[in-house]
This record gives C-alpha cells, sequence and structure tokens, in this order.
C-alpha cells in the first residue's frame, strides 16, 4: 500500500508550512517498510516575465513562496503531484509566471571563445563536425580587417580552420552552417541548466 508522507519545512514570517519532499511509505518482500523521496522543494521551477520571457530558475520552495504571495502564477504544473501545507494543497509547480513585468537589466554575455562555442553548438560551422579540438576562426581574417565581433567568430574544426587559412568563405568555397549572431542569454540559460524538462521546453523556444 502507498501513502504520502510530508517532511515539513516552515516559514515563520508567513505562519505557513510546506512539505519539503514527497515520499510513498511501500513495504518490501520481507515487510520491511521503505520509504522512496521521488520530489523535493530543491526541483527547479523555470521563472517566466510577465511577457512569458524565461528570465531565471529557482527552487519550488521560492517558486511557492512567490505563488502564496500572489507574485507569481503557475503555468505548467508536475503532473498530478501536489504539495501539502498543515491545512492545504497546491499544485507542485514546473513553470511560474510572474504577475508583474520585472524590468530585468540587459544581460551583457562575453565575447569568448568558451561562448562562440557555446552559441555554435560545439560543432564546426562549415562542416558540422563535432569532435575536439574545435577552434574559433574569423569569417573575415584579422589581417583583412576582421574584426573580434559575434559577426565575424564561428567555430570551426582544425581541418576546416587551415583549408580556409587566410581567405573568405567565399574565397575558400567553403560555405557557413548558419548566420553567426550575438546570442540571447536563453541560449545560455538552456545550457546552464542542461537536461530541459518537457514542461520547460516551449518556453524556450525548443519546440
Amino acid at each position: 500500500m502507498h501513502s504520502k508522507i510530508p517532511f515539513v519545512s516552515y516559514f515563520p514570517s508567513r505562519r505557513i508550512a510546506f512539505s519539503t519532499t514527497l515520499a510513498q511509505i511501500r513495504h518490501d518482500s520481507a515487510g520491511r517498510q521503505e520509504t522512496a523521496v521521488y520530489l523535493s522543494l530543491n526541483s527547479k521551477v523555470l521563472i517566466l516575465n510577465q511577457s512569458y520571457e524565461p528570465i531565471s530558475v529557482c527552487s519550488t520552495k521560492k517558486a511557492l513562496l512567490l505563488l502564496f504571495l500572489t507574485k507569481a502564477e503557475i503555468v505548467e504544473g508536475r503532473g498530478a503531484n501536489v504539495v501539502r501545507t498543515v491545512r492545504e494543497c497546491y499544485p507542485f509547480p514546473s513553470v511560474i509566471r510572474l504577475s508583474a513585468y520585472l524590468r530585468v537589466p540587459f544581460r551583457k554575455i562575453e565575447l569568448s571563445r568558451k561562448n562562440i562555442l557555446r552559441r555554435d553548438g560545439f560543432r564546426c560551422q562549415y562542416c558540422g563536425a563535432n569532435q575536439s579540438p574545435l577552434t574559433v576562426d574569423h569569417i573575415i581574417p584579422r589581417s583583412r580587417g576582421g574584426n573580434d565581433t559575434w559577426e565575424n567568430l564561428t567555430c570551426a574544426c582544425v581541418k576546416c580552420n587551415n583549408k580556409k587559412g587566410n581567405r573568405t568563405p567565399d574565397e575558400a568555397s567553403m560555405r557557413l552552417t548558419g548566420v553567426p549572431k550575438k546570442p540571447h542569454h536563453v541560449l545560455f540559460l538552456k545550457h546552464y541548466l542542461g537536461k530541459v524538462e518537457e514542461t520547460w521546453r516551449p518556453y524556450l523556444f525548443m519546440d
């Protein structure tokens, strides 16, 4: 027989308590009781601005407080899972949306080798290879006036970089697979998250 048991975390300033994890009580073949924890208030929740733009990630605990204070609304839950307080049950959030628009300061993304490779998905933009080592190529060579900009730098494997040499892609008859440009912070949010939950994909422009 399965039943849910709460592990309680208290928030004295609001006189409210949330279950920090949800668990199931079960018995093994010898009749001994086991507890299998499968959800935690440390689980990640995607935060959307009022405009539905993804801006950050927080813990489920913080998301619940934002919901309780009516500073956010739930957009996507985690199925039928709920979080129990002393008196109520709340949907276990996966994606929340802020009730008021938050002005997010301009996020400057550093122009660096690592970020160029991240932007291009660690894949050569000439042949599509993703084997190391990977280099950064100046599309317009520096010796010919090319600058260090997002639009003039691209990921290239050693073979393609050597083949292109001190020429432009047109001169080397090497076509780029995409147009290089300055990345949006959402791209780096995806890399930070690693594995992305299915309910998050539409809001991270992955569908």
